[in-house]
């Protein structure tokens, strides 16, 4: 954003920065732009000392559903963000005030694209759930079945562009003003999860994820999310099942024996959906997981979810058997096969901090099990030595994590390895079957075959652009910009020090032929070419001293 355009925004730009300056970030925003009188009312004040994660996460609860949403988007991103603010953005709470229910009755009214009684038998106007993008009311269609509606907040878009918009020119302030911002990139960030906000505004995407999870279940009987109204659902509306149960959180009532099984079914089904399935639910954290009244966990809130190929899900499975084993090199040797064409890692370096990571997240000796820790640590190691894996690995650290907790909140000795083993054999089974060999070598060959056809037509052309002196070959040469740089330089010395000794010999001829007229009793042109030969030469001794030889 360009400043007058923060200035069209003035009172929430101020707000944002008054926030920002109170959470102790006041030295760091005293390194950018901003028009005059923005920073009267800014002084922080002195408050409780708290870390930088802290901060960042009462400031984001302060801004208000953009910024909340946007720290847990942050808390997906391991390869940019340490996996301590990590760690604390995830305790950003997506639970606010309910807005009543008249405000957001024209929304439902505009999605029905009629009144909503004539879908509705009945609707209970007291909101069962808030959140920062939007809130779910219970209600019973005409056909008599129970139905929770999730439905947008009125008028989040403006709401969402004005924040984003003051955020991405904040953002793109720091990353030219503070060299040690530079390394994230902030602006790429901030683009990446505004687009990731904006599709989670539309509906239509949770509730296909919803139904493709359903698809794929192999263990219904355990799992299930619920069925959507498609018919009734739109981009700010989703009508699905209601869902008789209470919040993975409150089960602690039920038998030790109940808790461990429910406990088993969740981690197996998100170790099925990312290992084998390629799909799974990003954020399973125990706000999302229920348990029904038939004794099922049910996941809710498909907003985000992850893909993962064939390729990365094998790649994955690698990674997670070389944490497991402690196996450093192995780790490091994989996140350089996934690596970027142009990455330079130093990978002796990635292997001592790996080792450190895996001592002290995965040290069974101890009884350490963060696997989830784990992989956030071990994906902000390869982010900082420019190795950036895919965003669904990303989004798999932070599911594994969630289940993790999940997991102990329910069984205090659970071990999420113990759950992953026969996952991990089924998924090498399918690595190694004869029927995927069998299409993969004929795949090979297919694409073989199908080079070799063209080959001799390629060699042809090739041939005949040689025949008409149309084959051009392109060289460019990378690393000698410095050396570019030295030449010019050089060669503009050397052409001063030319102008320099004609200045001096032409000034030294006029002074010996005594021509009119003179300055203090020489003649006034040869007096002229001394000082401006003076000046030059003064100059070029100058520029030598200030930038040093080399230059």
């Amino acid at each position: 954003m360009r400043p007058f355009d923060v200035l069209s925004h003035a009172v929430r730009a101020k707000e944002i920065l008054a926030v920002l300056a109170r959470h102790g970030f006041g030295e760091l925003l005293s390194q950018i732009d901003l028009p005059a009188g923005f920073w009267t009312r800014l002084l922080p004040q002195p408050g409780p000392r708290r870390s930088i994660a802290e901060r960042i996460r009462l400031a984001a609860e302060e801004l208000g559903p953009t910024f909340v949403k946007l720290g847990q988007l942050l808390s997906m991103r391991p390869d940019v963000v340490p996996h301590e603010i990590i760690l604390e953005l995830r305790k950003l709470q997506d639970s606010v005030q309910p807005l009543p229910f008249g405000e957001l009755q024209p929304v439902l009214a505009d999605s029905l694209e009629c009144e909503p009684g004539t879908v509705f038998a009945e609707f209970e106007e007291t909101a069962v759930a808030s959140a920062s993008l939007a809130q779910v009311y219970f209600a019973r269609l005409h056909s008599g079945e129970d139905v929770a509606v999730k439905i947008q907040k009125p008028d989040l878009h403006r709401v969402i562009e004005t924040d984003f918009d003051l955020a991405e020119w904040l953002a793109g302030q720091l990353h030219q003003r503070v060299p040690g911002l530079q390394g994230i990139d902030l602006p790429v960030v901030l683009a990446e999860s505004r687009a990731a906000v904006v599709r989670e505004l539309d509906f239509r995407h949770e509730a296909a994820n919803q139904e493709y999870f359903n698809t794929l279940n192999s263990h219904p009987e355990r799992v299930f999310s619920p069925r959507v109204f498609r018919d009734f659902s739109s981009e700010r509306v989703l009508v699905m099942e209601r869902v008789a149960g209470v919040p993975v959180s409150q089960a602690q009532g039920l038998p030790p024996e109940r808790r461990q099984e429910l406990a088993a079914h969740g981690a197996e089904s998100i170790v099925r959906q990312v290992f084998l399935a390629g799909f799974f639910h990003g954020d399973p954290h125990s706000g999302n997981i229920f348990v029904a009244a038939d004794g099922r966990l049910c996941f809710l809130d498909w907003g985000l979810a992850g893909h993962l190929t064939r390729r990365l899900r094998h790649a994955l499975a690698d990674f997670w058997i070389a944490a497991v084993d402690q196996d450093t090199e192995r780790i490091v040797q994989i996140a350089a096969d996934l690596a970027p064409v142009d990455a330079r890692p130093d990978l002796r370096a990635m292997e001592k901090e790996v080792t450190l990571a895996l001592r002290e997240e995965l040290n069974f000796a101890i009884g350490r099990q963060a696997v989830g820790r784990a992989m956030l640590r071990l994906l902000f190691i390869f982010g900082q030595h420019g190795i950036t894996l895919s965003r669904d690995y990303a989004l798999m650290a932070k599911a594994v994590l969630s289940i993790e907790e999940v997991g102990r909140m329910l069984d205090p000795q659970f071990d999420l390895r113990r759950h992953t083993e026969p996952v991990l054999r089924e998924l090498q089974r399918e690595r190694s079957s004869p029927r995927l060999l069998a299409r993969r070598t004929a795949d090979m060959l297919r694409h073989t075959l199908i080079g070799l056809q063209d080959l001799p037509f390629e060699l042809r052309r090739l041939v005949r652009r040689l025949e008409h002196d149309s084959l051009a070959i392109n060289l460019h040469h990378r690393g000698l910009e410095q050396h570019e740089e030295a030449v010019k330089s050089a060669a503009n010395r050397i052409a001063l020090g030319v102008i320099i000794g004609s200045l001096v010999i032409g000034s030294s001829l006029i002074v010996t032929t005594g021509i009119q007229p003179h300055l203090f009793g020489f003649p006034a042109l040869g007096i002229i070419g001394y000082l401006l030969s003076a000046i030059l030469a003064f100059y070029v001794v100058w520029d030598i001293i200030r930038h040093g030889r080399h230059k």
